[in-house]
């Protein structure tokens, strides 16, 4: 049987003595590998093959690195570390202003076409006017702008995420820059988005499976349930849910966040922000969005991969692909991730859909099989 995305891509569904599908292989526009700056928490190598065995072969990292890849010489580290490491196709962001301070936009024509989009993320621009000629000059070089809300007089309250987000839609609509909104968290937000889009601008937006499956009513004092933006109330998830299935948001992406053991070992309060996803992302959302019949099978490639090469102008790979048995059950066991990060909420959940052949430019980067 042959099903296709609204995109037009193929997922091939076929019987090898388990219910196995060929689709086209993932993308993450979001993620966090460490390097340069912090290789005891991640690097370019492990992330690829974390990504590459759950069926990724394209990934996004964010630029809260050291140094910041605000200029051509420190991004150049960046793309070094890349060209040596990288075992499918890793595209980073540089970001919008110098040392990611929120203060002096970056030389965008000298970065734009070595990066897929630029990002301070991990800290919302907090100057309207800083954040307006970024918009600018990303417009000008037709560039897509990637922005972390968060508006520092709020804490981390919802207010925190959505309105620094009606700020910069605002921004948007007057500017035409292409500009999208990451890891969406809140009803407000979704809402804002929604409108935004219904007035022409030219907006897209990601969420991250955790808010899609978690509220604060699962939260414990543990450092695997620390990210930010944090998780929020149901009516915040089930918003984010009919985002989804009407279009508001449009794709998925992990936030993938390694750090060491000590620094997620100290609570709630204490420990660092952020959570691994790229291991977990498909077969939580396959088990708990579609198979309990929310999603389809065709939205959630769509979200994971033909929506983000669309928006990000990353053209087709028509020789990516992800091979995927949907009757595999499984317990997510951190302890075997091949990310040097094991932080994570869903921590022995029963799983359904496994990663059995990632292939990247026709070549085999992981085979389950080779385990």
């Amino acid at each position: 049987m042959k099903c296709t995305t609204s995109y037009g891509k193929e997922i091939i569904m076929r019987k090898s003595g388990a219910n196995v599908i060929v689709c086209p292989a993932f993308v993450d526009v979001h993620v966090h590998l460490r390097e340069p700056g912090r290789p005891d928490k991640e690097t370019i190598r492990t992330g690829s093959l974390a990504a590459a065995s759950a069926g990724y072969t394209c990934i996004c990292p964010m630029p809260n690195l050291d140094p910041v890849p605000d200029c051509r010489e420190n991004l150049e580290q960046e793309l070094e570390l890349i060209r040596r490491d990288a075992c499918i196709q890793v595209l980073p962001y540089a970001s919008i202003t110098m040392g990611r301070k929120g203060l002096e936009t970056v030389d965008f024509e000298s970065l734009k076409d070595s990066v897929v989009a630029f990002s301070d993320d991990g800290s919302g621009v907090q100057d309207s006017a800083v954040m307006l000629r970024a918009m600018e000059s990303a417009k000008a070089l037709d560039c897509i702008l990637a922005a972390h809300c968060e508006d520092n007089r709020y804490g981390d309250s919802p207010e925190s995420e959505w309105k620094q987000i009606e700020r910069d839609l605002e921004l948007a609509a007057r500017t035409g820059c292409a500009y999208h909104v990451c890891h969406i968290s809140t009803a407000r937000s979704v809402e804002a988005i929604r409108q935004a889009k219904r007035s022409g601008v030219d907006v897209s937006c990601e969420t991250a499976p955790h808010y899609l499956l978690l509220t604060q009513n699962e939260i414990r004092d543990e450092g695997r349930f620390k990210m930010n933006p944090p998780l929020r109330m149901p009516d915040d998830r089930d918003a984010l849910i009919q985002g989804l299935l009407d279009g508001t948001i449009d794709m998925i992406a992990t936030d993938h966040a390694p750090h060491t053991a000590a620094e997620k070992s100290l609570g709630l309060r204490g420990s660092a922000n952020g959570i691994v996803g790229l291991e977990t992302s498909f077969p939580v959302l396959y088990t708990y969005l579609v198979r309990k019949g929310v999603i389809t099978l065709e939205r959630l490639v769509e979200l994971m991969s033909t929506a983000p090469r669309k928006r990000f102008r990353l053209g087709e790979a028509p020789m990516d692909t992800a091979t995927m048995d949907l009757d595999a059950v499984w317990t997510i066991d951190s302890s075997r991730f091949r990310s040097m990060g094991h932080s994570t909420p869903f921590d022995g959940w029963e799983v359904y859909g496994r990663c059995l052949e990632t292939r990247y430019k026709g070549k085999t980067v992981y085979a389950f099989d080779n385990e």
